[in-house]
C-alpha cells in the first residue's frame, strides 16, 4: 500500500516536458487488477505542487484523502474516522525520478523506481495514463482527465485536515 501512494505520486507528474512541470491538477481513475483478473476501480481528484506536495482526493468507492510531502504520507479515512501517518525516506525526490523517464516511442515513456517499471502514455502535451505492476504484482493503471499544469496552487490544501476525534496511527 505504501508504494501504491508513492508510485501514484510519481505517475501523476509525468506530462508535457517532464522536467518543466511545477504543478498538476486532474481528475483520475485508477484500476487495480490482481492475478485472478479481479479489478477494483477508484476515482477522484489530484493536486500536486513541486517540489513534493500532493493531495489525492479519492471519492469512489470510498472517501479517502492522501497527503504526501517531502517527509511523510498522511491518509485520512473519514468513513472509519482514522488517520495513518507514515514517514518517508528523507532523500526521496519524486521530480528527479520523473526527469529520468526515457522516451521509448512516440508519446510513450518508461520510468524506473526501485524494482518497478512505469509506462507513461502522453496525448498531445499531457499525460494520459500510467501503468505499472505494484509490489503485490497487481496491474495498476491510472488515467487522467481535465488536466491542468503549471498553475498557481494555494499551498494550504496540502495540510491534512481531519477531526481530532479520529484515531491517529503513526507508522
Amino acid at each position: 500500500m505504501r508504494y501504491l501512494f508513492l508510485t501514484i505520486l510519481i505517475s501523476m507528474q509525468l506530462f508535457a516536458s517532464l522536467e518543466e512541470i511545477t504543478s498538476f491538477e486532474a481528475d483520475f481513475t485508477q484500476s487495480i487488477t490482481d492475478e485472478k483478473d479481479k479489478t477494483i476501480i477508484y476515482s477522484g481528484h489530484i493536486v500536486a505542487l513541486k517540489p513534493q506536495n500532493v493531495k489525492w482526493s479519492y471519492k469512489k468507492p470510498v472517501e479517502k484523502y492522501v497527503y504526501i510531502n517531502k517527509f511523510e504520507v498522511t491518509v485520512v479515512e473519514p468513513e472509519i474516522e482514522q488517520v495513518i501517518i507514515r514517514r518517508l525516506e528523507s532523500n526521496f525526490d519524486f521530480f528527479k525520478i520523473i526527469s529520468n523517464a526515457k522516451k521509448i516511442e512516440e508519446n510513450k515513456y518508461l520510468a524506473y523506481y526501485r524494482d518497478s517499471k512505469f509506462t507513461i502514455i502522453k496525448h498531445n502535451s499531457l499525460i494520459e495514463s500510467i501503468s505499472y505492476l505494484d509490489e503485490f504484482e497487481n496491474r495498476v493503471k491510472i488515467t487522467f482527465k481535465n488536466q491542468k499544469q503549471n498553475q498557481v496552487i494555494d499551498t494550504t490544501i496540502f495540510k491534512p485536515i481531519f477531526s481530532l476525534k479520529f484515531d491517529i496511527i503513526r507508522d
